[in-house]
């Protein structure tokens, strides 16, 4: 069984960003999920990993670990490490910006339905 790096330390106060799921950015797009396994295995069990498969998301991953402290040391540990001459951008999950993200975008689809509703066209086009 493979070694695990452990943070640990007893009644460790852990920032409020900090959880369990990490969103992992800059992936090669070719990369498998047992490799994935590999890398962020040594820093604690996994419960699950999702890689994004389509276009808007390839070279993307979520990796959700079974303990807190696990996700931590996996973060410390890997943000910036180099896969196939890429450099891992490891952040946590925050269900927030992600969905503003996605808003912002619902958004500008509803504006150009209307412009397109309405024949209105912008100038910067």
């Amino acid at each position: 069984m493979a070694q695990t790096i452990s943070l640990r330390k007893g009644n460790t106060r852990l920032p409020p960003e900090v959880n369990r799921v990490l969103y992992v950015r800059n992936l090669p797009f070719n990369i498998s999920s047992e490799e994935m396994y590999d890398i962020f295995g040594k820093y604690g069990a996994i419960r699950q990993i999702r890689i994004g498969s389509n276009k808007d998301t390839r070279g993307t991953a979520y990796v959700i670990y079974e303990d807190i402290y696990d996700a931590k040391t996996a973060v410390d540990h890997l943000s910036g490490f180099n896969v196939a001459n890429r450099y891992l951008i490891v952040l946590y999950y925050q269900q927030a910006k992600m969905s503003k993200r996605f808003d912002q975008k619902k958004r500008e689809e509803e504006i150009v339905k209307m412009q397109e509703k309405y024949g209105i066209t912008t100038k910067d086009k």
